[in-house]
């Protein structure tokens, strides 16, 4: 391989120099189709060269954003919105309630517990005291059915790789257990130990972004070490699957769920009662569908599933006869889509997405030939957490939140039906003085999309509003209201933020779902674009006003859509993204999207995933939006060459005087558990960027 020298400076952009990135000749055949990767050299994130670049391009970027005026004035109002107290949700766990509260810029919350509602606050669990940094994060935490151990789960730097730990309750002291390169799992109790799932150990150079192969589950007893855990399940004949095993809460049934990727699930069992049965059995095959046990009633068990339901639907299957033809409908498929369902108290609760807000039902199971149900009366319009509990519980709290309330908690007493206020945090601004409403558009090909608009009243439609254009439009995950005191800044700039509901998300269910993946993938796009061109025409903005925003499968459709159209859009925002849709699927967990893409190792999907990859449709000579694109040095889920290659790309091809920055996080990953200081630090360098190239001032 060669080294083709080239400068990407863009001459255009008065006192804008960028890095000299080198380019190689790196030439690949995709089914008799040559494409070039001259950027290549970057995936290399151990290299000294790639090293160099990133510094190179942070003190670009850096004294860009030094020079906006209003920087300093953004970090301090941000400071100040973030600095409130908010706790999460209460749960009870023997005599204890557990919650996590944030005084307001500690960079971790804190898990606190108190004897009864009534006892004194106590610290249980202190990320913060874990780093000197506050990047060490906590991920998943399961207590023991007897409420004599809780485990947990520890991320450092924002990397997908967890470490195991186990506390004692009573005296909170750490016991001598310790599990390392756990991924992508839960903890799941039974007996004296614990269900979790790993990959074998890396080594150091590809453990950010080497390809995870043979997801294996253990089973973990308390007080002996890692390498004696018993190996529950691996599949040995498909390394490119994901497994984990949970027990139900009465521990009769042990559940194991296998995926081949972000979308479809098989399901096996093991009864425990059932002395006959030595290993796990099948309870529904194949990938097709998206089944999830709820929790068993004696020997049946409850599963939410999409099979011949694509709005969803909760069944009851007797695993003796799992077969569908026996299959007995509890709650029947709706109009609306079921997002989700949990027990509690013996109940089980419905969520359901009317337009992309929340409702929730309760119904009484307890005769399962007749099932009688009733809402549940929520606060507003928006979105809801927290409906579950073990068995034995009275009562619940759960979250309400919306653009303009923050998470609000309420107690929910399962016998009366009744919502009770328990806490709401105070935020330095009035919600009184903003509105949310929804609109509705029809996309290119006559879908109907509904849009949330946040703003402060009063806002003149005179066709001159910043806007700041949010969507996700993917993997089945829906954009439901929440609060966000970033996007408050925004509003109180006089902005609009404006969340699109696009296809690819679940909001309308699988059916939503199915009409932005692997060849429909575009659907998503046009939404995007549609949407914009919308809002220009309903004289809210212009499209010298608007800025796009997304993260993730969201920075994947930022890169689609300002490549698709560049004149429509002012400033692009593309964080943590996917954009070589040729290669993604070589890193880390990218195989796992394959399902939700295609893979350029397939001729059919080649031709579609050419047609859009971010990174491969930059043309030179093109005046794109101003840009800021984002990502972290330790995202192992989405890997920063995704970012380095696009904006170094970008820098070559952009003409005229936007610029084309690149801003890299360090000790951080994807954004799971990043501390609240870098969380204020980015957000005033995006916020400083979008005023300054919107052309707002600070106000």
């Amino acid at each position: 391989m060669s080294i083709l020298t080239g400068s990407a400076a863009a001459q255009e952009t008065p006192g804008l120099v960028y890095p000299v990135t080198q380019k190689t000749d790196t030439i690949d055949d995709y089914h008799g189709v040559k494409v070039a990767d001259p950027y290549r050299w970057l995936e290399d994130d151990h290299s000294e060269a790639t090293a160099a670049w990133v510094k190179e391009q942070n003190t670009v970027t850096q004294a860009y954003l030094e020079k906006i005026p209003f920087r300093d004035a953004i970090h301090k109002r941000l400071s100040t919105l973030w600095n409130y107290p908010r706790s999460g949700a209460p749960f009870q766990r023997g005599d204890y309630y557990y919650f996590f509260k944030n005084d307001g810029l500690q960079n971790q919350a804190v898990l606190y517990r108190k004897k009864g509602l009534d006892g004194p606050p106590e610290v249980f669990l202190d990320p913060n005291k874990l780093s000197s940094a506050g990047t060490t994060a906590l991920g998943n935490m399961s207590f023991s059915n007897d409420n004599r151990y809780m485990a947990y789960l520890l991320a450092g730097a924002g990397s997908d790789w967890q470490q195991g730990f186990v506390m004692d309750v009573a005296t909170k002291e750490l016991l001598s257990d310790k599990l390392d390169w756990i991924k992508f799992s839960g903890l799941s109790w039974k007996g004296n130990g614990f269900y979790y799932s790993r990959y074998d150990a890396p080594d150091e150079k590809s453990k950010l972004s080497g390809k995870n192969e043979f997801h294996k589950v253990y089973y973990h007893r308390l007080g002996t070490p890692q390498d004696q855990d018993e190996l529950v399940y691996v599949d040995k004949e498909h390394p490119l699957r994901n497994a984990g095993v949970h027990a139900t809460e009465d521990e009769r049934f042990l559940i194991l769920n296998t995926s081949e990727g972000t979308s479809g699930a098989e399901l096996q069992y093991r009864d425990l009662q059932d002395a006959s049965q030595q290993g796990f059995k099948m309870l529904i095959k194949g990938f097709d569908f998206e089944p999830e046990v709820i929790d068993n009633l004696g020997g049946k068990l409850l599963v939410r599933t999409n099979h011949d339901a694509p709005n969803y639907k909760v069944v009851l299957i007797d695993p003796k006869h799992p077969e569908k033809e026996h299959w007995q409908t509890i709650v029947p498929e709706k109009p609306e889509a079921l997002a989700g369902a949990n027990t509690a108290g013996g109940r089980l609760f419905v969520s359901y997405l009317k337009d992309a807000a929340e409702r929730v039902y309760e119904y009484n199971i307890d005769n399962p030939a007749k099932v009688t149900h009733k809402e549940v009366a929520l606060p507003g319009i928006g979105s809801v957490s927290g409906f579950g509990s073990r068995k034995e519980q009275k009562s619940f709290f759960y979250t309400f939140t919306s653009y303009t309330t923050p998470g609000t908690i309420y107690r929910y007493d399962i016998a009366t039906g009744k919502s009770t206020l328990y806490d709401k945090p105070v935020v330095q601004f009035n919600p009184d003085e903003y509105e949310t409403k929804q609109v509705f558009f029809m996309s290119k090909d006559g879908a109907r999309v509904p849009i949330f608009l946040s703003y402060k009243k009063g806002l003149k439609m005179d066709g001159n509003n910043p806007v700041l254009l949010y969507g996700y439009g993917g993997f089945n995950i829906p954009m439901t209201p929440g609060f966000n005191v970033s996007n408050l800044f925004f509003m109180e700039q006089g902005g609009i933020y404006a969340v699109v509901n696009l296809r690819g998300g679940s909001e309308y269910g699988e059916a939503w779902h199915k009409a932005g993946m692997l060849d429909h993938k575009q659907n998503v796009f046009d939404d995007f674009i549609g949407a914009a061109e919308f809002l220009v025409r309903q004289k809210y903005t212009n499209p010298a006003r608007i800025a796009i925003r997304g993260g993730s499968n969201g920075g994947l459709l930022i890169g689609a859509c300002m490549t698709q159209r560049p004149d429509l859009f002012k400033v692009a925002l593309p964080a943590v993204g996917v954009m070589d849709m040729l290669r993604y699927q070589k890193f880390t967990i990218g195989w796992a999207w394959v399902v939700e893409y295609g893979s350029s190792d397939k001729p059919e999907d080649f031709k579609y995933l050419i047609k859009y990859s971010p990174l491969h449709n930059i043309k030179p000579g093109t005046a794109y939006p101003a840009t800021l694109v984002t990502t972290a040095d330790h995202d192992d889920r989405v890997v920063p060459a995704h970012s380095f290659k696009f904006a170094a790309t970008l820098q070559a091809a952009q003409k005229g005087p936007n610029p084309a920055l690149i801003r890299i996080e360090t000790q951080a990953g994807h954004g799971a558990g990043k501390p609240t200081s870098k969380l204020i630090d980015e957000a005033t360098d995006v916020w400083a960027f979008t005023l300054y190239n919107l052309g707002m001032t600070m106000k």
